[in-house]
């Protein structure tokens, strides 16, 4: 069955929490037991409903208090047609890391906008981030239609908005649902209300959205997280390798190359769950067995030798600033991607982007919590990448500071 992931992102107050309680509560995704608990707790928040939808993502005591999503809060649910991966991200501009990182999965965002504030400049903000990570696809909801009489004309005004904002930012594709989370209209069932609208629920959308385009063009990547080595007198020679398929297919008979150390050799088995299989796929957890002994360690890349990434110990990538300890010149880090971990330092930053209009600036040689810049990074060992747009599994990294230990940096290669 397929997998969709899609983040919800938006103004403090668009409703992005009610709009995926509505989501699961009309769908019928919800156990009974959490409903219970749900309207139970429902009666101290003075909503004017039997239930608090909000309550099924903010899950935590302070953002209740708040009325506001602080974290990344994550939900699953499954439908007869796919299952689901919900982030539901933070609003306000001080969390926009949060909303970086919930974001970096996704095949969907889905951008709430209320119907009587219009495009704003936190609307604005979500649309470049999308643009920056190459979300494949754009929903903008325009929700608590109810509030502005199920108006066409508010809702095709909105529209043409963000059509003219969006423009520069080359959004893949980009779609538009009218909708009231809190009446429910137009969320899993369409609504007479709406009747002016011919499209789908968001519920019928998020059932139909295409979201097999770019994995099935990713090339075969595998990266070693763990060598076994049993060394008993039963498995004397048994050395395996491994770790989850990043992307792709590896089967038996595949000629690869290790990197970084350009090794070739063949695949001569493949273990999935203890059994020998002759190919294996995108997300599955194995143990490969190469055809030689060679030197194979955590963090090395198999890929087909006829498919090869960039193995380099110079990097140009995009980096979201995520430590509220500014940037300091000559700073110690670590570059992780996946299970590969090397010392680097940013030897240049080339410039900035500006999240509210897009605008590339020149770099000041700053960096502050929640800045969006272009950066060479310079590392101790080559790091084999393929470009974020091109596979968003190898083309994806953090950046630690070596002395805290702290993640002070999410990034994409370019």
């Amino acid at each position: 069955m397929e997998l969709l992931r899609f983040f919800t992102a938006g103004n403090v107050d668009d409703g992005k929490s009610t709009l995926i309680g509505r989501l699961l509560y009309d769908s019928e995704s919800i156990s009974t037991d959490i409903i219970e608990t749900l309207t139970r707790q429902s009666k101290t928040t003075g909503v004017n409903a039997d239930i608090d939808l909000a309550l099924l993502t903010d899950g935590l005591r302070a953002e209740r208090e708040q009325g506001i999503t602080i974290d990344v809060a994550y939900k699953y649910f499954t439908t007869d047609k796919r299952k689901f991966i919900i982030a539901d991200t933070p609003g306000h501009l001080q969390y926009t890391r949060n909303m970086f990182t919930g974001a970096s999965n996704a095949d969907l965002a889905i951008i709430l906008v209320d119907a009587r504030n219009g495009i704003t400049d936190q609307t604005k903000r979500h649309s470049i981030i999308s643009s920056i990570l190459g979300i494949p696809h754009v929903l903008v909801c325009v929700n608590k239609m109810d509030l502005v009489n199920y108006s066409e004309d508010v809702y095709n005004e909105i529209q043409t908005a963000f059509t003219a904002f969006a423009e520069p930012l080359n959004l893949k594709h980009v779609s538009f649902i009218p909708t009231s989370a809190l009446a429910g209209d137009n969320v899993v069932h369409t609504s007479e209300n709406l009747s002016w609208y011919d499209g789908p629920s968001l519920h019928g959308f998020l059932e139909n959205v295409a979201i097999t385009d770019q994995q099935l063009q990713e090339e075969p990547r595998f990266q070693v997280q763990y060598v076994i080595r049993p060394q008993t007198d039963e498995l004397h020679d048994y050395r395996g390798y491994a770790g989850s398929i990043l992307s792709g297919h590896f089967q038996v008979g595949d000629q690869i190359k290790v990197l970084p150390s350009g090794l070739e050799t063949t695949i001569s088995a493949i273990e999935l769950n203890r059994q020998q299989v002759q190919e294996a796929f995108r997300g599955e957890a194995v143990i490969i067995h190469l055809a030689e002994d060679l030197d194979v360690s955590r963090g090395n890349t198999i890929v087909p030798i006829d498919q090869l990434p960039q193995t380099e110990k110079s990097l140009e990538a995009t980096i979201c600033w995520m430590d509220n300890t500014p940037f300091q010149p000559g700073q110690k880090l670590l570059l992780q991607q996946n299970s590969f971990r090397t010392k680097a330092v940013l030897k240049e930053l080339t410039g900035k982007i500006d999240i509210h209009s897009y605008e590339q600036l020149e770099s000041d040689g700053s960096l502050k919590l929640n800045d969006f810049a272009h950066v060479t990074i310079k590392t101790a060992e080559a790091v084999s990448i393929d470009s974020y747009t091109q596979n968003r599994k190898t083309g994806a990294f953090i950046l630690i500071n070596e002395n805290t230990n702290n993640t002070v940096a999410a990034g994409i290669f370019n």
